[in-house]
């Protein structure tokens, strides 16, 4: 029996005489030389492409949309920055007394020191505080607690004046010195602390005595007995006029 064997030729890289040579390409898009063809795999944008922005964007707008009254409505009120800032009227307050006003929902206290009061406090050295810094929003950071320096310089629409160097008297005295305007808020736990007056001497330093913990403060506001860390903080203010001031 005679067997047939057909011979199979090899498939040619050519696909006839004359047919160009087609390289062969790696998964990389490289040719058998090394060489990479360009190519693109990006599809062509679809209907259902754009329903997906348009969506997203129309979203988008409806967030915001909800979002802005509430944000607005975490803006203070009209009644809430009116307090931001009050005018004080001075002429009830007698000598020696301490009146309390509210300002930022805080209780404010303005006394009218007498002239004893106010010889005492500027007798006080400032490295025998227990808080050495003024704490006085009218002056830089690093002012010392001088009694001038508790006060505010703006007086009658002038500037405040440069804060003297640490340990140091102000530049010249402050020319209300009889009025002094603290916060009324203890600094050990925030507390009231009750003013002493004529009649009923709070304290060994005429001023402020905190009930709570013993804190003592004296007739400039700085703390003199702790537990309270630091002096009671001075706000903003200014003399509108010499029976009026500006809070804030």
């Amino acid at each position: 029996m005679v067997r047939i064997r057909r011979a199979i030729a090899p498939i040619s890289d050519t696909a006839g005489s004359g047919a160009p040579k087609l390289p062969r390409l790696s998964a990389e898009g490289r040719t058998s030389k090394g060489k990479y063809v360009a190519h693109s795999q990006t599809a062509e944008p679809t209907r259902r492409d754009f329903l997906y922005v348009a969506t997203a964007t129309v979203g988008a707008i409806g967030a915001a949309a909800t979002l802005l009254p509430l944000i607005e409505q975490m803006n203070p009120s009209a009644d809430v920055l009116a307090l931001a800032s009050i005018e004080i009227d001075l002429t009830p307050i007698r000598p020696g007394q301490s009146v309390t006003f509210t300002w930022r929902s805080h209780p404010l206290f303005v006394r009218r020191r007498t002239v004893g009061e106010i010889n005492a406090a500027r007798a006080v050295r400032v490295e025998d505080l227990i808080d050495p810094l003024a704490r006085n929003a009218n002056l830089p950071e690093n002012a010392p607690a001088t009694d001038d320096n508790r006060l505010t310089p703006n007086v009658n629409g002038e500037a405040a004046a440069p804060a003297a160097a640490p340990g140091a008297a102000a530049a010249k005295p402050a020319e209300k010195p009889e009025w002094l305007v603290v916060v009324g808020v203890c600094t050990h736990l925030g507390c009231t602390p009750e003013a002493s007056t004529p009649q009923a001497r709070q304290g060994d330093y005429g001023g402020w005595l905190c009930h709570c913990h013993g804190s003592q403060y004296d007739v400039a506001g700085r703390v003199r007995v702790g537990p309270a860390p630091r002096n009671r903080d001075v706000p903003p203010y200014a003399f509108l006029s010499d029976t009026r001031i500006k809070v804030g």
